[in-house]
């Protein structure tokens, strides 16, 4: 699609992903926030929104970690400790 903020050209530059699994039901795309582009990210932040059959929704953000222990990892954002765990194995 063609973002309205930050895409002063217009151009269709923002690829979404809408799938199901299971009772769940998944949008993805690239973050288009005024950070995401401050920090050149707009093609690495991803943001998942979700909602089940029940109306169960949420939404997170994931991200390739910068510092630490996980620096160069994929990471959610909000469940860094989680993400060690399984880069861990």
């Amino acid at each position: 699609i063609a973002p309205l903020r930050f895409n002063p050209t217009n151009e269709a530059w923002l690829p979404i992903l809408h799938t199901t699994r299971d009772h769940w039901h998944f949008t993805v795309l690239f973050s288009n926030t005024a950070r995401a582009h401050e920090l050149d990210r707009t093609r690495d932040w991803v943001v998942i929104y979700y909602y089940d059959d029940h109306h169960q929704e949420g939404q997170h953000t994931v991200v390739t970690e910068t510092r630490g222990p996980l620096a160069g990892k994929r990471v959610v954002r909000g469940r860094e400790s989680e993400c060690r765990l399984l880069h861990e194995g």
